[in-house]
């Protein structure tokens, strides 16, 4: 096609395979199209077009994902705000004219097909990624998500659990759920039937496996595009391989010591027994 067409917060390059989406940064952009940068969308996972009116004398072009083909939409599941879709364009209403040209151009190449993708289309956020939840910090290099407890934060059970690693071969998908709800929280869905079951028995803030966002603490822009990059390595790598462990990096002597002293608070009041306590300052002290 050749066309480009320059939306509010985005500039949409129509190409004769895909479309370029490059989003703007500015005070103004939704944090997340910031946090995303450009995503290149191939015609194949597109399964629809749509133009409408939209507010105070504007049109919104939207691409409709096909399912399965991107892994931020599946992790999203939904959830996402109207004005923080990253497929929708909005323009001026004067532009109206080149919008459906180019709608009508879009629509002529792909094939409108809902059916599920076997396989995400659209290329996942690049790792590393990390953000900082109400429990804990949450990281990702691509192979392992690792979850190091907040001593402000975490719940006795977690601290009795200690800092947690999954392999992505170990897992078997993600739930996300919107800091911008009640129940806002990220947790790990193992491939084990009894851990996975057990896990969504219990409530994020005791799960070992989840981490809890709360006012400033994963918000979308950082834990949505964590969870659609660990979806897409869980989707790609498959229950076997599972790398080996590398040996845990040495801590800071004042981290271990302010974690200890929490534990000994924790004991104090009750949450923990002499024998938990015993066990995990022994661990916690074997990492100095």
């Amino acid at each position: 096609m050749g066309d480009v067409l320059a939306g509010f917060h985005a500039v949409w390059e129509f190409e004769s395979d895909s479309v370029l989406i490059r989003f703007e940064r500015g005070i103004r952009s939704p944090k997340l199209f910031q946090a995303l940068g450009e995503r290149r969308v191939p015609l194949e996972a597109i399964a629809g077009v749509t133009l409408t009116q939209g507010r105070r004398g504007t049109v919104v072009l939207r691409a409709v994902p096909r399912p399965g083909a991107d892994p931020l939409t599946e992790a999203a599941a939904g959830q996402l705000k109207e004005g923080a879709d990253p497929y929708r364009l909005v323009l001026p209403a004067d532009r109206h004219s080149l919008a459906e040209h180019c709608a009508d151009e879009l629509r002529s190449l792909i094939t409108e097909d809902d059916t599920p993708a076997e396989r995400f289309l659209v290329a996942p956020p690049e790792t590393p990624l990390h953000f900082k939840a109400y429990d804990g910090k949450a990281s990702f290099d691509g192979r392992v998500v690792s979850f190091r407890w907040s001593w402000t934060g975490a719940s006795s059970a977690k601290w009795k659990a200690g800092d947690q690693s999954f392999p992505v071969s170990a897992l078997s998908g993600v739930e996300w759920r919107s800091p911008e709800a009640l129940d806002g929280h990220l947790r790990l869905l193992r491939r084990d039937a009894t851990a996975a079951g057990a896990g969504r028995q219990v409530p994020p803030d005791q799960d070992p496996g989840a981490v809890v966002f709360g006012l400033g603490y994963g918000p979308v822009h950082e834990s949505l595009p964590f969870a659609a990059a660990v979806l897409a390595a869980v989707r790609t790598a498959g229950p076997s391989a599972v790398p080996a462990a590398t040996p845990a990096a040495r801590r800071d002597p004042a981290d271990i010591a302010e974690r200890i002293r929490h534990l000994g608070e924790l004991h104090k009041a009750g949450l923990v027994t002499d024998e938990e306590f015993s066990t995990k300052k022994a661990e916690l002290l074997a990492e100095l």
